[in-house]
């Protein structure tokens, strides 16, 4: 579709094929300034002492509230869908997951 022809309201998006794959997160640590919110994606897996970031996004205050409202929108949708997600503070995990404990 061209330009001209493309609506004004549609984007044009790309995804590489890396990026498409996606990154696992089970901890996401989520830090603001004045300016910008930061949320790190982590994997934290059973018996490793040491978790390294994934990825980390950065948004405005703005984007962030925006964020956070697709979230709960998705969020319901998908409960409507499948049935309420069980929330984890309801759920007693241990912090090593069952796994052998690491050592720092």
């Amino acid at each position: 579709m061209s330009d001209q022809t493309q609506p004004n309201n549609q984007l044009n998006i790309e995804i590489s094929e890396e990026v498409a794959e996606g990154t696992y997160a089970n901890l996401a640590i989520i830090t603001h300034s004045h300016a910008e919110f930061v949320i790190d994606f982590v994997n934290v897996m059973p018996g490793t002492p040491k978790s390294k970031v994934k990825n980390r996004i950065v948004l405005t205050p703005f984007h962030a509230k925006r964020f956070m409202k697709a979230m709960v929108d998705n969020v319901k949708k998908f409960e409507a869908a499948n049935g309420t997600i069980q929330d984890m503070e309801s759920v007693e995990i241990p912090f090593n997951f069952g796994g052998p404990t690491g050592m720092a």
